[in-house]
């Protein structure tokens, strides 16, 4: 059955794909790609690559304060394999389940996985906070973009999301038997994690670092391939694009990022192809930003490899 998964969501990637291409003028796209500024495709990288350090970094304290004490280089390391996994297998979260499994040995796997759970949440937190600030500055900044109902409806749709997933968590330990407990844990989670007084300065301040530096990776990527969508649209249009790479559909996101692109990038005077080439070309540079995963891989497989020593037949003893 999780093979048949699998092989779906790469079906899913490649039509959807192929559909944007034939229908979005994928010529044009294509040439917007080959002509891209590569200072601004490394700014993106570079932008990329402070968003996996302070990744790890939310990562740390989230763990922290569930008991869990991570060094800053195996956050790293293990950020980068959890990167690199969820860019190349289908699912997109696999690498952050592995990042659990093997964080388990100090405080057990359930608080492993909380940790990591929390902090991915923190991290769409921060997004939906920054989308918020551009839909305010779109709606009462003179001369702002002028957002269509759609923008408005989904992102009305996601705000709605996130404060009943707010409630229900708050109202969920009165429920009675098991389930009381478990929600009543993991509210209990949330105070000591994220929202402490300890510790919630450092989150927001961490999610919306991580939340700016993705934004500004697509705008440099937008700016690579020949489109400026200006501070505010990058603010109340982006996290629209990058929110569904959180959804379990496709391999990392790719076609449903692509078309949410090609979808808004006309409302701010670019043309679909345009916003085409610009999530390409941010969905190379994530890629490119996750490839230090790869020695993580190559390095633990070293140190898994047997030695000579071991390996070797051991000698007959002498008669």
């Amino acid at each position: 059955m999780l093979r048949i998964a699998r092989a779906a969501r790469i079906l899913v990637t490649v039509a959807l794909l192929w559909l944007l291409w034939s229908r979005l003028d994928g010529p044009a796209a294509l040439r917007q790609l080959a002509g891209a500024d590569p200072g601004w495709l490394g700014g993106a990288l570079l932008a990329l690559t402070a968003q996996t350090v302070l990744s790890a970094w939310r990562w740390r304290l989230t763990a922290r304060g569930l008991g869990q004490s991570i060094p800053p280089g195996r956050a790293l390391s293990e950020y980068y394999l959890a990167q690199i996994l969820n860019q190349t297998l289908p699912g997109g979260m696999l690498g952050d389940a592995g990042r659990a499994v093997r964080a388990r040995a100090e405080a057990g796997l359930r608080r492993a996985a909380e940790a990591v759970v929390l902090e991915r949440l923190a991290g769409q937190a921060g997004l939906l906070a920054l989308m918020l600030a551009g839909i305010l500055l779109a709606i009462f900044l003179p001369g702002g973009p002028a957002l269509p109902a759609p923008v408005l409806a989904t992102a009305g749709a996601l705000f709605l999301i996130a404060i009943s997933l707010a409630a229900a968590i708050a109202a969920a330990p009165r429920l009675p038997g098991r389930a009381g407990r478990a929600a009543t844990g993991l509210r209990q989670s949330i105070g000591r994690a994220l929202v402490g007084p300890r510790v919630l300065p450092a989150q927001i301040t961490l999610s919306l670092a991580t939340a700016a530096a993705n934004l500004l990776a697509f705008d440099f990527c937008a700016r690579a391939t020949g489109t400026v969508l200006g501070p505010v649209a990058t603010l109340a249009l982006v996290p629209l694009v990058l929110f569904t790479m959180v959804l379990p559909v496709t391999i990392s996101g790719w076609g449903l990022r692509e078309g949410a692109a090609a979808a808004l990038f006309p409302f701010v005077g670019a043309s679909a192809a345009a916003g085409l080439a610009a999530s390409v070309a941010f969905g190379f540079m994530v890629l490119a930003a996750a490839l230090p995963g790869i020695a993580v891989i190559a390095v633990s497989d070293r140190r898994s490899a047997p030695t000579p020593a071991a390996t070797a037949c051991p000698e007959r003893p002498s008669a």
